[in-house]
């Protein structure tokens, strides 16, 4: 069975961050372990009044203690990162357990949407994203977080070329595939572009015009998850894209009582159920 390493902070209540991911890479048959940043009683979007208490000072003790252990890991996926001190410390944890060859980085840039940093972030923080990014092997941000990291005008209406430019400036961060969320050509449709550096492919299912906090959690989850058992980054981004459709879909008719996330867990069987190629 292969076991991953996943960083990034514990929401108490709110269907984000290592609440979702524990779940979904469980139910992909994958031992996920993790390192949490901080720890939250709600997510912050839309609850008022939460509670944070930050581990950075806990993140290298764990790190050194399972050095010692002689633990290893098929991979890392980091996600919300509370601070610039947190991301030195992720480097030095992917430089000290990333040895074999088939070792798996995803990078999940979470510092901002719909052309805005999130408030705990500023300009300085995105560059040093960027340089996480740099040593990733797959890195997975939307379009703003792409823009920010690379000093480069968010559009909300663009083409082809602007997408292909975002990602060509990507690579050249160092990043060996990169995936970006969020992606549309028309009003009717969400989807992905993924690149490997020689080729970008899409895929875009019906949109859905409602937002639910989260979803970007779910789907870095799931692609993750798809990438350690086996599938391309194309499929791997394929199945995230229908997980978290499902998943938005199946939270429409509870919208109004169940609006602090996204209701996930009853389409973990997708999940559990897909044919992988590690998994034959």
């Amino acid at each position: 069975m292969k076991k991953i390493l996943t960083i990034q902070d514990i929401s108490c209540v709110g269907q984000c961050s290592l609440t979702v991911a524990l779940p979904i890479l469980s139910s992909m048959g994958i031992e996920t372990c993790i390192m949490p940043t901080a720890v939250l009683s709600t997510h912050t979007a839309f609850f008022e009044g939460y509670t944070c208490k930050d581990l950075s000072d806990q993140m290298e003790p764990i790190k050194e203690h399972w050095k010692k252990e002689k633990f290893s890991f098929d991979g890392i996926y980091t996600g919300y990162l509370a601070d610039i001190k947190q991301i030195e410390i992720v480097k030095q944890i992917v430089k000290d357990f990333k040895k074999q060859d088939n070792f798996i980085f995803l990078c999940d840039p979470a510092m901002g949407d719909n052309g805005k940093l999130y408030p705990a972030f500023d300009e300085k923080f995105a560059l040093e994203m960027a340089s996480l990014c740099s040593i990733s092997d797959y890195i997975a941000p939307n379009i703003t977080e792409a823009c920010f990291m690379l000093g480069v005008e968010y559009k909300e209406d663009y083409d082809e070329k602007y997408i292909e430019y975002l990602i060509y400036r990507l690579h050249k961060l160092g990043a060996k595939n990169v995936l970006l969320t969020g992606v549309h050509f028309d009003k009717k449709h969400l989807g992905i572009a993924v690149s490997d550096g020689n080729n970008i492919s899409y895929h875009f299912e019906k949109r859905i015009p409602r937002m639910f906090h989260g979803t970007g959690d779910i789907y870095s989850s799931t692609l993750f998850g798809g990438l350690i058992n086996g599938l391309s980054f194309l499929e791997a981004g394929i199945l995230a894209v229908k997980f978290v459709t499902k998943a938005i879909k199946n939270t429409l008719d509870v919208a109004d009582s169940h609006w602090y996330g996204v209701c996930f867990e009853p389409c973990l069987k997708l999940l559990t159920n897909y044919k992988y190629p590690n998994k034959k």
